[in-house]
């Protein structure tokens, strides 16, 4: 069964989109009406009802969502997958399925697809402020989205920081340097202790930061 999209982003095409009862060329020069839908059976001239452009839409909207469900092959939130039929369903499956946000994006590189989708701002070889404008809200209602994981994924917890036996001899040197200290205490025998407790603690904070980060 193929994926539909949701209601987001039906409401997303529908706005940037726009409803024309009647047929025009659009900025491309292509023969439109309805919700963007053009093809042989939009003719100049011709007029239709909001019931007859709502169907128009869906009918549509089924290409593309078959198009993204078919040719994505990583897993997409609801709202990404939103995103991509409304980007899509403007560009053509054919741009769509020749683009490099498919290609990054299949290769895992969601963070791209941002940025790729701005670069598809042109029509009829000139920058659009509309085409600028959608897009945007493309890439707002996928980053919305971002974090995608499978709920057959189980959930683990974090592995705490292994302390590797060469730091657990120097802990222990360290710490029976300052049993002797106390041996034997005086003013100097104090002084060394802080020292070695101050710089065990700090040493210590070091090893345990640098072992967090690379992670």
């Amino acid at each position: 069964m193929t994926r539909r999209i949701n209601a987001e982003g039906l409401a997303l095409i529908k706005r940037w989109e726009g409803c024309n009862l009647t047929a025009y060329k659009d900025v491309a020069g292509v023969w439109t009406i309805g919700y963007g839908s053009t093809g042989p059976h939009v003719k100049p001239g011709m007029k239709i009802t909001q019931e007859e452009a709502e169907k128009l839409l869906l009918e549509d909207l089924d290409r593309f969502e078959r198009a993204v469900d078919t040719l994505v092959k990583v897993p997409l939130s609801d709202g990404q997958f939103a995103a991509l039929v409304s980007f899509a369903f403007n560009v053509g499956e054919a741009a769509f399925a020749k683009s490099t946000l498919l290609r990054k994006l299949n290769a895992g590189d969601y963070e791209a697809v941002p940025g790729e989708l701005g670069r598809w701002v042109n029509a009829g070889g000139k920058r659009v402020q509309g085409l600028v404008n959608r897009r945007a809200a493309e890439a707002g209602l996928w980053v919305r989205g971002s974090y995608v994981a499978s709920n057959t994924v189980q959930a683990e917890p974090e592995t705490p920081p292994v302390i590797d036996k060469e730091t657990v001899s120097w802990g222990a040197g360290i710490m029976s340097t300052l049993g002797a200290s106390f041996a034997s205490p005086g003013p100097l025998q104090w002084t060394l202790a802080a020292i070695i407790v101050v710089g065990f603690g700090v040493g210590l904070w070091l090893f345990l930061s640098k072992r967090l980060a690379a992670r």
